[in-house]
């Protein structure tokens, strides 16, 4: 819905396109908000930007991630020892308070700057994650060998750990996708959301901003509720299920 959001509604997502308060009906599916703006048409766009913060912001976390999971498992030492040191400090912040302080001091908050943001405050756990896994790697033979041959550390990373670990890695991507969606429908939902364009957390501001509990008016918070639940809830059961396929031990018999 959210790829195909132009071909499903014809008008853009804040332009006034009917009378205010109006339930759902067949000419406005999901009614229409104080100032006569489609709510489907904002629910549909707003799906967009969530699946875009979630990827771009996954993928910064992912990314940082595991370059410093690597790095730290295979060297060890000194760097172990620093990168370990970097990531704990990260981690101890309070991820939420420095968003908000971030958004706070930027006049353009868009899409891309968000989720820069949200990837930069979001990867310490998986570093952690990814480093006990290459230090589980790197002891065997088949590193060994690809280390006596004069391979690079980049190489082996790359050629040897990275692909014996592409399963852990790609759901440690989605947790992190889900992570980054509460994340930006938190800050969205506080008002800090994005300047130039809507979302489903930003959405949901609007409606309580606008007193649609009060008027009654469910239409206009219910949809991008359940919008950031249903994308939270389908990663999670991506994510174990994915771990089912990849780990014969917790298939059911």
């Amino acid at each position: 819905m959210g790829a195909a959001a132009p071909l499903l509604t014809g008008q853009p997502p804040n332009a006034e396109v009917g009378p205010p308060n109006q339930p759902p009906s067949a000419r406005h599916w999901f009614g229409t908000t104080n100032f006569g703006q489609d709510v489907f048409a904002q629910f549909v766009y707003g799906l967009r930007s969530t699946f875009l913060v979630g990827a771009l912001g996954g993928g910064i976390a992912a990314l940082v991630g595991m370059a410093v999971g690597f790095v730290a498992g295979y060297r060890g030492g000194v760097v172990d020892e620093v990168l370990n040191m970097i990531t704990n400090v990260v981690l101890v912040l309070p991820s939420l308070a420095v968003l908000l302080i971030a958004a706070a001091y930027l006049d353009d908050r868009g899409v891309a700057v968000q989720s820069f943001f949200i990837g930069l405050t979001s990867w310490p756990w998986a570093a952690r994650a990814v480093r006990a896994q290459t230090l589980s790697l790197s002891s065997r033979d088949f590193v060994d060998l690809a280390r006596l041959s004069g391979t690079r550390t980049a190489g082996v990373i790359v050629r040897e750990i990275a692909p014996n670990m592409s399963s852990y890695l790609f759901m440690t991507f989605i947790l992190l996708f889900g992570g980054a969606v509460l994340a930006a429908a938190g800050l969205d939902f506080v008002g800090f959301g994005p300047t130039d364009g809507v979302s489903l957390g930003l959405m949901m501001h609007n409606a309580v901003n606008w007193g649609a509990l009060q008027l009654g008016m469910w239409w206009w918070f219910v949809p991008p509720g359940l919008g950031i639940t249903a994308i939270v809830g389908a990663m999670y059961i991506m994510n174990v299920g994915l771990d089912e396929v990849f780990n014969p031990r917790l298939r059911e018999m």
